[in-house]
């Protein structure tokens, strides 16, 4: 997870583009050919383009842009540490 990279995606691009990016990518995983660390960099991309969807929508509902990006990055740090 890399918050700059969320910061961009969700800056530069349509929650709706986003979206369809993650189904792409969420099919490609699915996959049997997929290897290991192809999984590695898929994964990342995913955690990637989610987080820029989630900020999209907080920002919409009226949280500051870096209030929503720290919101996420603690959800998925919290994930990890359960």
């Amino acid at each position: 997870m890399k918050l700059p990279v969320i910061k961009h995606l969700q800056k530069n691009n349509e929650a709706q583009k986003l979206e369809h990016s993650l189904e792409v990518l969420e099919s490609f995983s699915e996959h049997r050919s997929v290897k290991e660390n192809e999984m590695d960099v898929v994964g990342e991309l995913i955690t990637n383009v989610a987080g820029a969807i989630e900020m999209d929508k907080m920002v919409k509902e009226g949280m500051s842009e870096k209030d929503a990006a720290n919101s996420f990055a603690k959800r998925v740090l919290g994930s990890i540490d359960q």
